[in-house]
């Protein structure tokens, strides 16, 4: 973990919606990933 204390409050708010950010795109990109490869094998099950 990376200690944010010494900073002023400025740099830890902006390290702390930079942090956010980055964990929404990550979880976007994943989110749409996995839609990608779930998508036709539930289709595939639908049908079956």
């Amino acid at each position: 973990m990376i200690d944010l204390a010494a900073y002023s409050s400025t740099v830890q708010a902006a390290a702390l919606v930079g942090a956010v950010l980055l964990e929404a795109i990550v979880l976007y990109v994943g989110y749409g990933a996995l839609e990608r490869v779930a998508t036709p094998v539930v289709e595939r099950i639908k049908h079956a």
